[in-house]
């Protein structure tokens, strides 16, 4: 029996990239961290010494799901003009962009959803994501764009039409046409429901 190496270079970076791989090609249920070391060549007992079982893994992607959501998201908002409704557009193609492209990465960022228990750490990462988009409240508010409030209450109503949206786009459930032209209803909705 030959035994494998344990040292495998920058083995978490690695295991999160295949289990992401895994992920979005079989599902979560399927992915089991023996299959993972065979595949990338360490022992059976490597990816315990940095993620003590597959559900702390599967948090540690979700946990970089919400990075590049965040990083996508402010890019966007960066990325147009100065007003409310140009950046909320822009964040709200981001975030229907990544859930499109990332469904099954999606769907661990939110656990509570398909009816998993949501870690303290995944919470956490959901109250920054939610702090950027109450900052962009906050800041249509300065230039009188959003009705008064308290920018996180404001931000709960634009954030639920935005992620229900995005999770019937995700799911499949919405015709192929509003799945492309639909977001721009619900934008439209939003800024209507946001105006002084």
């Amino acid at each position: 029996m030959t035994r494998r190496p344990y040292h495998h270079g920058d083995l978490p970076a690695e295991l999160l990239a295949h289990a992401e791989k895994m992920v979005r090609e079989k599902g979560a249920r399927a992915l089991s961290l023996r299959e993972m070391a065979r595949d990338i060549g360490v022992s059976p007992a490597a990816p315990s010494r940095h993620f003590r079982n597959k559900q702390a893994l599967l948090d540690a992607l979700a946990l970089r799901g919400w990075e590049r959501l965040t990083a996508q998201t402010e890019y966007a908002r960066g990325s147009v003009g100065p007003t409310f409704a140009e950046r909320l557009g822009a964040v709200a193609r981001a975030y229907l962009g990544f859930a499109l492209a990332n469904g099954a990465l999606f769907d661990l960022m939110y656990p509570a959803d398909t009816g998993a228990q949501t870690s303290p750490e995944l919470r956490a990462a959901a109250w920054r994501w939610s702090g950027h988009l109450a900052a962009l409240v906050a800041d249509g508010q300065d230039g009188s764009e959003v009705r008064a409030g308290a920018p996180e209450r404001v931000a709960l109503a634009v954030f639920a039409a935005l992620h229900g949206y995005a999770r019937l786009a995700v799911g499949g459930v919405l015709p192929p046409e509003l799945t492309e032209h639909g977001l721009d209803e619900v934008v439209d909705s939003t800024l209507r429901g946001c105006r002084p």
